[in-house]
């Protein structure tokens, strides 16, 4: 369904245009273009027309710059045989449009080359190094010139010119009451529009060539929820098309298609579909369809139609002038098999996104979010007029995310307005009237339905509100949004029900011949959906709507990496089953309801949680949201008694709220994972006018929802692991939670932050190693620890109140003298046991490390380690009594840094137990060295030699080796080794007298048929020994810590990792 065609316009669109700052300001307004970009391109939830768009550089020139750039263009000589630019092509072009007719007339690099020449003339410097870095960047993927020049546009001859203008002034004639029509349906006088400006800065960029090929995108998506405003933004489109103001250079002929116009009709062919649209269009048919590349082609309304696409290509038509079933034509049209040089711009709900996308070539996607927060408290302030009124009414909205955030859709802004205004006006208190957002629905809806004042609600109003909740649940569960008479038969709605509900808006006529109906906003569909679980039925054998398991987990979780379209419904039953709620909405509705659901949802809620791995759509689980609704400590305490970990994204300001709301109430939460993309900073004072600020009543609301939030790791005693990842935080933020890690009853014991921005590391969060007395464990990856954060470290590690076990630094940017620094101060601290490092030029810094007495297990991989390294390292070796794992992985230690440390090894006092020489450019020459260690070294029970060339001779050593019957080694790994079937007769006569070996990997090698076969009789000969397990590697890339300790090894049974092919696993299958 298109979004509700209310002709009271919050859809609506103001035609002023703000102005462009100058390129070189210092500071941008929030108006301005440069904001723009950088406001849409920081949202991580939305796609914007300037994702991924070229030539952004554009925005930055004010009105009479691009008014001078587009004065040079003009001027500008095109290539020969090209169509020279007029003044009118581009007179009244914005900054995107001329972008587009830029690559449209030069193409390949020579857009560029035209963009740098003008900025040249006009002394823009700056913006001339925009381009020619721009252009070094995407020059590889850009496509090439087209040889052929471009077409000429339509000749129209005198007569024909006045038919395009007379579809134009019928254009703007009817699609002009966008902008001036100010009430709904005429019967609410308090009703007014607001201008939705981000969208109308979208209209000049809906066609903006993209990376990398500088490609013209030929399918444009507008997508969003249902009310934000998709289809009024198609209509604007057509308006300003008319007005000769949307891309006058590129769409001679633009068509405005609602679905429901393809089903209307048996058969009819493209031509007729247009000649219905315009009738003068007959004569002009060959001319319109000659030009196939200049045609604008828009399609609303799929969520109103139930046309089945088809899926077979050969249904498909390429002839405009053939007759086709709605279907087939819209699937021509759709999947550019019918006119594919044609733009097509189409607006969708998400929930529909799946029926299409099969058909769709290389869509672009535009996100529409209706209402940003400044424009929510911009409608606020006008809608109330009284600044006080308009203060208190934002500050409660504010204080409820949800209820905040559904305001994006701007009829349920002015409705919760209409509301607060009503409850504002008996002086009552909004937090008691609305315990929750669902309330505020209750309120208005109720309002609205039929019910006789004085009198208790009848037979009647009882079976039509049934209905209504019946109709309203059977199109949620199906994703139906428009009904025909069956399904009101069905739902025993009559045709009096029907107009009741036509005159007081509750729903509305969907466009076509046909008699079929929709809610005029789908917040209602939703809500009455929900209704429908709290009604309660005495008529029947259960009183009430039972909901089942499945019906359950569709309401409260999320479908994968998708949107949940049921969450709002979810949402309201929630809401509904609050208590205080639930009492507002039987007396408000005249009926009686019944919370039997409540339980259902309780046993199912908590036996189904589970939080997945969050995304960035989703990173919040959709039950959070839910138990937030329905604000009942104890309800929501019995659900997450058993959550023991959450992995969250807080990307808004609802997440936030939410998260901290149900995490006091995960008391056994022992692992908690945290990315927060939210910027959270606390304000001193309050700026006069807030709608002038930055939000501060919001920002200092989320401040206290982060302190709120970080309050279950002083109250959370189960909780042992804090994650952060991917998170930047201001000053303050940071020191909250540090606050609360340094608190007495914070128990946490694994701190790992990965991905963080610098500042983080301060002197606040370092002190957590000092005051937490159970800290065991921090990890820092993928993070620059500058010099101060490395001094606050150091300073930590010498304090004797610093208990920390084990220091995990991968990827971290550091310089020389912070490591020599670190590992100065390292012998000070008596409690740490393990030091793990990746990534890092260490050069001498291991001979640091193996002089800290006290280690146990060491780590550094791909140090950029060297044979110099190896003796410094050897000599610390051999006075190192503590040190059982050691892993020099991934640094090229060469066989004579090998040899260095078989040395140490072979010394009788050498305590090393698991050594990891993976991928260290070693062959066979150091393996009799090896080999003499492992006859010499009873301590050592692990050694991985994995991704070193050792080949047959190196493997034959080692293999000889264990043939003794003294060796103690228990676990050997040798993937990808190089070693073939000639070293398998060794192999197996190891296998047959070592007693000691538990793990064996000889993945990724390649032993063949003759190796398999010498296998397979040494482990039948040895059936009496321990049990021959084979398995397969199931994972390639173990975490460093999981490397370090080694595979797990069990008594009386020898696994063998491989990877044989499958002839040979089935030759192998007797073994069990």
């Amino acid at each position: 369904m298109s979004d509700v065609n209310l002709k009271s316009g919050p859809f609506a669109y103001s035609s002023s245009r703000s102005s462009c700052s100058s390129s070189s300001s210092s500071s941008c307004s929030s108006s301005s273009p440069c904001y723009l970009i950088s406001s849409l391109m920081s949202s991580a939830s939305s796609n914007s027309p300037f994702e991924n768009g070229v030539m952004l550089y554009m925005v930055y020139l004010s009105k009479e710059e691009l008014q001078t750039f587009k004065q040079l263009l003009v001027d500008e000589n095109p290539r020969p045989g090209s169509v020279q630019i007029t003044w009118d092509q581009v007179k009244t072009a914005r900054w995107g449009e001329v972008v587009h007719l830029l690559v449209e007339f030069f193409p390949g690099r020579l857009a560029w080359d035209v963009t740098h020449d003008i900025f040249a003339k006009m002394n823009q410097t700056e913006l001339c190094l925009r381009v020619q870095m721009e252009l070094n960047d995407i020059l590889p993927n850009l496509e090439p010139e087209d040889l052929n020049p471009r077409e000429m546009p339509v000749n129209l001859e005198e007569g024909e010119s006045d038919k395009i203008q007379e579809y134009k002034l019928h254009i703007m004639d009817e699609y002009s009451m966008i902008r001036i029509v100010t009430t709904w349906f005429g019967t609410h006088v308090d009703f007014f529009y607001q201008d939705i400006e981000r969208h109308e800065r979208f209209l000049p960029c809906l066609f903006l060539p993209k990376r990398p090929q500088g490609r013209q995108p030929k399918t444009v998506v507008l997508q969003g929820v249902a009310g934000v405003g998709k289809t009024s933004l198609a209509k604007k489109v057509m308006l300003e098309w008319a007005e000769n103001k949307f891309y006058p250079h590129k769409f001679w002929c633009a068509f405005y298609f609602h679905c429901t116009d393809m089903a209307q009709v048996d058969e009819q062919s493209f031509s007729e579909l247009i000649a219905h649209k315009w009738p003068g269009a007959r004569s002009l048919m060959s001319k319109i369809m000659s030009k196939p590349d200049q045609l604008l082609l828009l399609f609303d309304g799929f969520e109103e139609v139930t046309l089945t696409l088809t899926d077979r290509p050969a249904d498909l038509s390429d002839d405009w002038s053939q007759k086709l079933p709605g279907s087939v034509l819209l699937t021509s049209l759709l999947s550019k098999k019918m006119l594919p040089e044609a733009t097509l711009l189409i607006t969708l709900r998400f929930t529909s996104w799946r029926k299409l996308k099969p058909f769709l070539k290389h869509p672009s996607f535009i996100t529409l979010t209706g209402f940003s927060m400044m424009e929510r408290a911009k409608y606020f302030r006008t809608y109330f007029r009284n600044k006080r009124d308009a203060d208190e009414a934002l500050s409660f909205v504010m204080g409820n995310t949800i209820l905040f955030s559904m305001c994006q859709v701007p009829v349920v802004c002015w409705m919760v307005c209409s509301c607060l205004r009503q409850q504002m006006e008996r002086g009552a208190d909004l937090a008691q009237s609305y315990p929750n957002a669902t309330a505020v629905f209750v309120q208005y809806l109720s309002s609205l339905f039929p019910t006789k004042p004085g009198r208790l609600p009848s037979n009647t109003h009882q079976k039509q509100l049934a209905g209504l909740c019946y109709l309203a649940a059977e199109g949620m569960w199906n994703m139906r949004w428009v009904f025909d008479t069956k399904d009101l038969e069905q739902a025993k709605l009559d045709k009096t029900a029907v107009a009741t509900f036509l005159r007081v808006n509750i729903f509305q006529r969907v466009a076509g011949d046909r008699d079929r109906y929709a809610f005029a906003v789908i917040s209602f569909q939703e809500f009455f959906a929900a209704l429908l679980y709290v009604l309660c039925f005495p008529q029947r054998l259960r009183s009430f709507w039972v909901l089942d398991r499945v019906q359950i987990i569709r309401l409260i979780t999320y479908p994968g990496r998708k949107k949940n379209y049921l969450a709002q419904m979810g949402l309201f039953l929630f809401g509904l089953l609050n208590e205080t709620c639930a009492s507002a909405a039987g007396k408000s509705f005249g009926c009686k309801l019944s919370l039997g659901n409540k339980k259902k949802l309780l046993k199912v809620a908590a036996l189904s949680y589970e939080c997945n791995p969050p995304t960035v759509h989703h990173g919040v689980p959709q039950l959070f949201y839910c138990l937030h609704e329905i604000q009942e400590e104890a309800f929501v305490s019995q659900i997450l008694s058993d959550c023991q970990k959450a992995a969250l994204i807080i990307n808004k300001k609802k997440d936030m709220q939410v998260s901290a709301f149900c995490l006091k109430h995960c008391q056994r939460l022992r692992d908690l994972e945290l990315t927060i993309t939210l910027t959270i900073t606390q304000v001193c004072s309050l700026h006069p006018d807030p709608l002038h600020s930055t939000e501060p009543e919001s920002s200092d609301q989320c401040f206290l929802w982060w302190q709120d939030f970080c309050s279950v790791f002083r109250t959370h005693e189960n909780l042992e692991v804090l994650t952060v990842t991917n998170t930047s935080m201001e000053t303050e933020s940071v020191k909250v939670l540090s606050t609360a890690l340094r608190h007495p009853g914070c128990k946490l014991q694994k701190l790992i932050l990965r991905c963080l921005h610098p500042s983080m590391l301060n002197e606040d969060l370092i002190q957590v190693l000092i005051e937490n007395r159970y800290l065991r464990y921090l990890e820092i990856q993928v993070t620059e620890v500058r010099c101060e954060a490395m001094e606050f470290l150091c300073t930590a590690l010498k304090s004797p109140q610093c208990y920390l076990q084990c220091l995990r630094l991968e990827d971290c940017s550091v310089t020389p003298k912070c490591w020599v620094d670190l590992a100065r101060d390292l012998g000070s601290n008596k409690h740490l046991k393990t030091l793990m490092l990746r990534s890092s030029c260490l050069e001498t810094f291991g001979a640091y490390c193996l002089s800290v007495a006290q280690l146990e297990k060491l780590v550094l991989e791909n140090c950029d380690l060297t044979l110099l390294t190896c003796k410094s390292l050897t000599s610390s070796l051999k006075s190192n009594e503590m040190l059982t794992h050691l892993s020099l992985a991934e640094n090229a230690l060469k066989d004579e840094g090998a040899k260095q440390l078989c040395s140490a090894l072979q010394h009788p006092a050498c305590p090393l137990q698991r050594l990891v020489l993976r991928n260290c450019a070693l062959t066979s020459d150091c393996c009799q060295d090896l080999a003499s260690a492992l006859d010499k070294n009873k301590n050592l029970r692990s050694l991985d030699l994995g991704f070193n060339s050792l080949k047959d001779d190196g493997v034959n050593l080692l293999f000889e080796a264990l043939t003794k019957p003294k060796s103690g080694l228990q676990i050997l790994e040798l993937d990808k080794c190089l070693f073939t079937s000639v070293c398998c007769q060794t192999m197996a006569s190891m296998l047959l007298h070592n007693q000691s070996l538990r793990y064996l990997d000889v993945s990724k090698n390649d032993i063949g048929h003759r190796g398999i076969v010498l296998l397979r009789e040494a482990f039948q000969q040895r059936k009496w020994k321990e049990k021959v397990v084979l398995e397969t590697k199931q994972n390639y890339a173990p975490s460093m810590m999981t490397r370090l300790e080694g595979p797990v090894v069990k008594n009386k049974i020898l696994r063998i990792v491989q990877d044989w092919s499958a002839d040979c696993w089935d030759e192998a299958r007797w073994i069990e």
